[in-house]
């Protein structure tokens, strides 16, 4: 359920770490900026600043573990069937 009135500071950034994977215009959604994208990243990256971050985009708050459950982790396997 979205936020009556669009977040701001530490609670917007972690809404948006945890809607990040979902893509852009979920994560505004998410975060109380509905359609209002563009104020939505202005928002996040002076957010981010103040606590000391730098980004670039939403993506940037991806975090590896997000991207393993989207399945883009990693394989892992031996070399060969020999190496079982």
């Amino acid at each position: 359920m979205a936020p009556t009135q669009p977040l701001t500071g530490t609670e917007l950034i972690d809404c948006a770490k945890a809607s990040a994977n979902l893509g852009l215009k979920e994560a505004a959604q998410n975060s109380g900026y509905g359609e209002d994208i563009e104020s939505f990243q202005k928002n996040l990256k002076q957010a981010c600043d103040h606590i000391g971050v730098s980004i670039d985009g939403l993506s940037d708050l991806v975090t590896p573990q997000q991207q393993v459950k989207q399945g883009q982790g990693i394989e892992i396997a031996p070399d060969s069937k020999n190496s079982l």
